[in-house]
């Protein structure tokens, strides 16, 4: 049963061993079923045979109706980019590290995907941020993130200086090596590791986390998803800074610029298997609760 679904996309670097095994193994199965199968037309589609069909991103995500990731977090950030304005759902299959986006484990694989194509996994929609560089002049350029936008300094050993405002108004002058605004989402990527907090993913608030800050009463903030954060740039010797999203480099930003990082009105939805829990999936990953008398 395929509630209604007939296309759908097929998303992972098919290339890599792990992520083509698995490929392999789904596409006779989505076949067997009766959809039409889209993949990007890149040269790693022709390992898949003529099982898939490549097709530009215009019409992968026009046609689409549900999306199959394979691979790890990286990945599923990719396609959240690639399909934020489709409303398409994305179940995201783990072929990589942790995996807190792709959730689906190969050996239940096709299991989940059955869910998904019944209507039985639990949807879970997820906002993205959206950071524009805006230059003196005006001009705008504008990227969207599901995890996070991050300021880091770039091609030099020197500490940046630089200040945040939060809807306009002035938070605090910064020392470090940057700067991390993560949405709940995206607390367990760069911003854990920069010793933000884990938050729980339905909770509607940014996490603004420095980068090895020069002073310790410099601390990770927790403020309003609806929030905008903007980040200037202070003028000093030897200072470049380069801007993220979700690991993709967006732009330098300068000291005659700034960054504004708001909440996008896109959403991307993932896909979860029946009786998913958020808490069972950070024990998996980060190893909590290893005490037989604390498994549940």
């Amino acid at each position: 049963m395929t509630n209604g679904i007939h296309t759908c996309a097929l998303l992972g670097r098919f290339d890599e061993s792990t992520v083509g095994e698995c490929a392999s193994a789904l596409l006779p199965f989505l076949r067997e079923r009766g959809l039409t199968v889209l993949v990007q037309d890149t040269p790693a589609a022709t390992r898949l045979g003529d099982l898939a069909l490549p097709v530009s991103d215009a019409e992968l995500t026009s046609r689409a109706q549900i999306c199959f990731v394979i691979g790890g977090d990286g990945s599923m950030l990719y396609a959240a980019r690639l399909i934020a304005a489709s409303d398409i759902p994305v179940l995201g299959i783990n072929r990589g590290r942790l995996g807190f986006l792709t959730d689906v484990m190969p050996q239940d694989m096709l299991q989940c995907v059955d869910d998904a194509l019944a209507g039985r996994c639990a949807r879970d929609a997820r906002p993205l941020l959206e950071a524009s560089l805006v230059e003196a002049d005006g001009t705008t350029r504008t990227q969207l993130a599901l995890n996070d936008v991050v300021l880091a300094k770039w091609e030099t050993g020197r500490i940046l200086d630089f200040e945040t405002r939060v809807d306009g108004r002035f938070v605090n002058t910064h020392g470090g090596d940057g700067l991390v605004v993560a949405s709940a989402t995206g607390s367990t990527a760069y911003a854990l590791s920069c010793g933000g907090p884990i938050v729980q993913p339905d909770l509607d608030v940014l996490v603004v986390v420095p980068i090895c800050p020069h002073t310790l009463a410099d601390r990770p903030v927790v403020i309003s998803s609806r929030s905008t954060v903007t980040v200037l740039l202070h003028d000093r010797f030897d200072t470049r800074a380069q801007v993220t999203c979700d690991g993709v480099v967006f732009g330098e930003l300068l000291p005659s610029s700034r960054l504004v990082i708001a909440p996008s009105a896109h959403r991307i939805t993932l896909l979860h298997p029946p009786g998913y829990d958020y808490f069972r999936l950070l024990r998996s990953k980060l190893h909590w609760g290893r005490g037989a008398d604390l498994q549940r």
